[in-house]
């Protein structure tokens, strides 16, 4: 056990009805069976339109899942009262797994139980040099950034990544998914596909109709707002192959657009210079002040994205 997961499980053993969990499988670990849950907020209607969170892809970055945890928390608190909360979630869904990889999580480490890096290991290749180990690699599991043998196919963990998404999110009319990621920059981005090429992503008058929308709501708000080739091209990314297959799966009248949640936490580094001595240190604030201010921070961009998703036909 790990204190992320203790904190999951804390949270379902007092969850409110309206909030359902599933275990979706289990990862085995040094004699422990790991497992990895889905949360979900809203009526059992996957055409309903869906905004999906995930975290803890790479199992140094714990905070994304802090986030998620805390925002399901909160939303519990608030829908007991907040009429208007309620009846979004009539009409509407939040869906969610909190820790993809809860084995590089109890490990500690950025890749999963068998040395992969999951947002690599997706059947996809990019429009990058092979011999560029950021942007994956079949070397070693020894070396960061492995992407797997291409016989093993994907890994167990993005196997039920990649079905969840399918069931929950394929059959609405419009679902956005937030992957909430730490370790890049010195500030907030949010990402939008493709990491793969820097080809225009098919949907970017969506994703610019979003951003105004964004800039009206958020004005304050310091989200830099690119396609995520604009800092590196990877192979294997797990949130293309998803988009791709929504397409290609003939969701001609449904929309699908993934993104992902980037926190700069170099300012923490820089902020705070004695976390260059924790390998978490570089992917999660460590001053108790500082890791409060991350949880408040980002819970409007959280409702904003929700919203987007509920009336995207009257912002879109």
């Amino acid at each position: 056990m790990f204190s992320e997961l203790e904190k999951l499980n804390r949270f379902l053993e007092h969850a409110p009805g309206f909030c359902k969990s599933e275990r979706l499988g289990s990862v085995p670990v040094r004699g422990h069976s790991l497992p990895i849950y889905s949360l979900s907020i809203g009526p059992d209607d996957p055409t309903l339109p869906t905004f999906g969170l995930f975290g803890g892809v790479h199992g140094l970055e714990k905070i994304g899942s802090h986030i998620i945890i805390n925002y399901f928390k909160y939303l519990s608190k608030q829908l007991v009262w907040d009429k208007s909360l309620q009846d979004l979630f009539k009409i509407s869904r939040l869906v969610s797994i909190p820790i993809v990889n809860p084995g590089g999580m109890y490990l500690s480490r950025r890749s999963n139980p068998n040395g992969v890096d999951l947002m690599r290991n997706a059947p996809i290749d990019g429009e990058t040099s092979k011999w560029n180990l950021l942007s994956g690699h079949r070397l070693s599991p020894s070396l960061p950034w492995y992407r797997g043998r291409a016989e093993n196919g994907m890994e167990l963990e993005n196997v039920i990544l990649v079905d969840f998404v399918k069931k929950e999110m394929f059959s609405a009319g419009f679902s956005m998914a937030l992957d909430i990621h730490s370790g890049f920059g010195m500030k907030d981005r949010l990402w939008y596909p493709y990491s793969k090429t820097k080809t225009p992503f098919p949907l970017k008058n969506t994703v610019e109709k979003i951003e105004t929308r964004y800039h009206d709501s958020l004005p304050y708000s310091r989200y830099h707002i690119e396609p995520q080739s604009s800092s590196y091209l990877i192979h294997g990314d797990v949130w293309d192959y998803l988009f791709d297959c929504h397409r290609q799966e003939g969701q001609k009248d449904s929309v699908f657009i993934p993104w992902c949640l980037e926190l700069g936490s170099w300012i923490w580094v820089k902020k705070n210079p004695l976390q260059a001595f924790d390998a978490k240190g570089y992917f999660n604030p460590i001053l108790p002040h500082r890791y409060d201010r991350v949880m408040r921070r980002h819970r409007d961009l959280l409702d904003l994205f929700h919203k987007i998703t509920v009336f995207h036909g009257d912002i879109l």
